[in-house]
């Protein structure tokens, strides 16, 4: 096999590195440019293994053992295969910190003792078959001791995915903790030191982009297709593998999928939570009360069954701290009239502003359906970010820095 390349190639360190994008034009007939060179499928296969490291460099570190790019699955995959609580953050300002880390870490350790008493099969795992997860368990999570564990796993992969990172992009970093069904039945009772033997934490770390905030055409898409989910006050792994279920309804223009329970009160995304800005009446006895903004932020309130995203709770913060009316009801479909603008928000995008949003006209038999079955009802939004969402973007953003934790507290670990 021959294959035109169109600059020259060099290797560097222990990679191959190619500054041109590959021609596959003599193959397609296309006569060769002056400057093209012939290399064998041997430097092509080279070339291919360093553009997969390039594109998206992945580490896992999970039990004890590290593994590179090449053989590690996409966070997607890698969830999938494992059951369990888990939280995913990611780097800021030039990898130096991770995001909220210390919400992230309490956060996880909330979803482990929850599921633990509600949903075990959700966290514990077997190598064997016969073992099944018991009904209900009450485990007892130290933060301190889970804490310990996770750093122990992060000065593992951490230093690692920071020297591999290219072109100064940031990393995604999921915390993956499992239980281990036989550790568990061993154990007569459970103290500090058995928890370590409980608990199988999974560090999964790989390069992200952040999409630029606010600009048109950066803005998510939205439209409304499954019902909430079990045991919703828990991050778990097995949502990832349970919400495929619903792409068969995703128009493909859409980014994200809302979930409702009755296809009018909307209640959050599948890996998001969901906002909007209503514009209120004249009647609004607010600037009789001091409020200056003439709107109001709603978005649904855990105790209708929506996960407590770690920025769902800072934006909940800077509307109050920033006057700003918040109300913790979920939004309803037949008000989007006075819908002025929405995000959604998660720890990987923080906030993203809503361009759009499509619900099906009919709700009842839209789970026994395809996305080009269903009839829709759409309502745009502006291209860019409205004003109260950037106000609550800039926000965040501010907190994240003084929150930041610092990634040299991990390397140097």
């Amino acid at each position: 096999m021959n294959i035109l390349l169109e600059a020259p190639f060099c290797f560097r360190r222990s990679h191959f590195r190619c500054d041109a994008v590959p021609r596959l034009g003599a193959a397609r007939g296309f006569p060769p440019s002056s400057n093209s060179v012939t290399v064998d499928s041997t430097i092509f296969h080279l070339w291919l293994l360093w553009k997969v490291r390039m594109s998206s460099s992945r580490f896992l570190f999970s039990n004890g053992i590290l593994s590179n790019t090449l053989d590690t699955p996409p966070v997607k995959l890698f969830l999938e295969a494992q059951p369990g609580a888990y939280t995913t953050s990611r780097t800021h300002n030039n990898a130096s910190c991770l995001l909220f880390w210390e919400r992230h870490m309490k956060r996880l350790s909330e979803s482990i003792r929850i599921l633990s008493t509600l949903a075990p099969h959700l966290l514990f795992k077997s190598n064997n078959s016969a073992i099944v997860p018991p009904s209900s368990t009450t485990l007892p999570i130290w933060q301190p001791t889970l804490q310990m564990l996770v750093d122990d796993s992060m000065q593992k992969v951490m230093p690692i995915a920071i020297k591999e990172r290219v072109d100064c992009r940031e990393l995604a970093v999921t915390t993956l903790v499992s239980g281990n069904l036989e550790e568990l039945n061993a154990c007569e009772t459970i103290d500090e030191d058995r928890v370590c033997k409980i608990l199988d934490v999974h560090v999964h770390i790989e390069t992200y982009v952040p999409p630029a905030f606010g600009i048109l055409g950066n803005g998510a898409h939205l439209a409304l297709a499954g019902y909430g989910r079990h045991v919703a006050i828990a991050k778990y792994s097995d949502w990832v593998r349970i919400r495929k279920s619903l792409e068969k309804l995703r128009p493909p223009s859409v980014t994200e999928l809302l979930l409702s329970n009755d296809g009018n009160h909307i209640l959050e995304g599948c890996v998001t939570n969901f906002f909007v800005v209503c514009c209120k009446g004249q009647d609004s006895d607010d600037k009789a009360n001091g409020n200056k903004y003439p709107f109001e932020v709603q978005t649904a309130p855990l105790s209708d069954g929506v996960l407590p995203g770690i920025i769902r709770q800072v934006v909940i913060e800077v509307c109050r701290s920033e006057g700003i009316p918040i109300r913790e009801v979920a939004p309803s479909w037949l008000e989007h009239g006075i819908w002025e603008e929405a995000f959604i928000t998660s720890g990987l995008r923080i906030l993203q502003h809503v361009e759009s949003i499509q619900v099906p006209t009919e709700w009842q038999s839209v789970h026994s359906k395809t996305w080009k079955d269903i009839s829709w009802t759409k309502k745009q939004f502006q291209g860019r970010s409205g004003m109260i969402t950037t106000i609550i973007q800039e926000k965040i953003m501010e907190k994240a820095t003084l929150e930041g934790y610092s990634i040299s507290n991990i390397c140097k670990g």
